[in-house]
């Protein structure tokens, strides 16, 4: 089949370049514009961008794809069908009537659950423990077309999102490979999703991102899992924000909520239950350290509060 491929982010290079070398006929690559990276603030092109340029395919790149000209250019190349991998814009009716055998998104969940723009992150924090890849034909409403394939993967104990969604952008492009070869043989047919187990991943923001110290061990690990890399789970210290990596329940005797205690070696937080250790921390402006580094630096003691004011941001 002629395809055009949609993806955005690093995420979705795995699958661009499944399809690259896969039998369909990649005539077009469809992405987000070039927009502002680093200090300058210099426009740079996607992940995505970057690769189809490398693959020598052509790169559209609209700022919405209900603009005329962009569908004059889609039908043009002839689409039979567009795989999709983490776009980030909808798709209008006139744009999905536009190809024969429609848009094939790769989300990554099992679908129903965790429709939306965070799967990974919400399965993590939920503590699922297995979740997936699904293809489907995109429609109006969100993650809710017809089915055609599903992978499952199982979640590890000290996963965060970025090593979750690493796997299953792996894994996931394999199967939007699949699903390609199946519609174009007629052997694979889309079934509609189940009404029962629909849940919802909105993206995550920053402010939910910050730790409430008085929620367990096993939630706070949880969520500071899925909320890696991005926007980073964060507490405040002297009323100023400080990012928190990993952190390690400790069978021990309790802390309060947010209280430190301090070894040489380590830096423990109480929780709702048992104390969670530090991994890495990143203070406000400064570089990311080991937790113990930071405290010999600030020359923390034990029984500070974590949390008690408001954050610089």
């Amino acid at each position: 089949m002629r395809v055009v491929f949609a993806g955005t982010p690093e995420v979705a290079v795995p699958a661009l370049d499944a399809i690259a070398a896969s039998r369909h006929e990649l005539v077009g690559v469809v992405t987000r514009p070039d927009a502002p990276s680093g200090r300058g603030r210099r426009l740079v092109a996607s992940p995505v961008a970057q690769r189809a340029e490398e693959l020598g395919v052509p790169v559209l790149k609209p700022e919405h794809p209900r603009d005329p000209d962009f569908q004059e250019a889609l039908a043009a190349l002839r689409p039979d069908a567009c795989p999709v991998v983490a776009y980030g814009a909808l798709l209008p009716q006139s744009a999905l009537d536009l190809v024969p055998h429609g848009w094939i998104n790769l989300h990554f969940s099992v679908l129903p659950s965790w429709r939306g723009a965070a799967p990974v992150q919400h399965s993590l924090w939920a503590g699922d423990e297995v979740t997936g890849a699904t293809t489907f034909r995109i429609v109006k409403a969100l993650d809710a077309g017809p089915v055609f394939g599903v992978m499952t993967e199982t979640i590890r104990p000290t996963d965060t999102a970025g090593d979750l969604l690493a796997r299953l952008a792996e894994g996931g492009a394999g199967l939007l490979v699949q699903t390609l070869d199946g519609i174009e043989d007629g052997t694979l047919e889309a079934r509609e999703q189940p009404e029962d187990g629909v849940s919802f991943a909105p993206k995550i923001l920053v402010e939910d991102a910050r730790i409430d110290w008085t929620h367990p061990a096993v939630a706070i690990d949880r969520q500071v899992r899925a909320c890696d890399p991005a926007p980073g789970a964060w507490s405040t210290f002297e009323g100023q924000r400080i990012k928190i990596g990993p952190v390690r329940p400790v069978d021990r005797e309790p802390l309060e909520p947010g209280v430190l205690e301090v070894t040489k070696n380590a830096v423990l937080v109480g929780t709702g239950t048992a104390p969670v250790e530090l991994g890495q921390v990143k203070p406000f402006g400064k570089k990311q350290m080991a937790a113990a580094d930071w405290a010999r630096g600030v020359r923390l003691e034990s029984g500070v509060r974590l949390g008690e004011q408001d954050a610089t941001s």
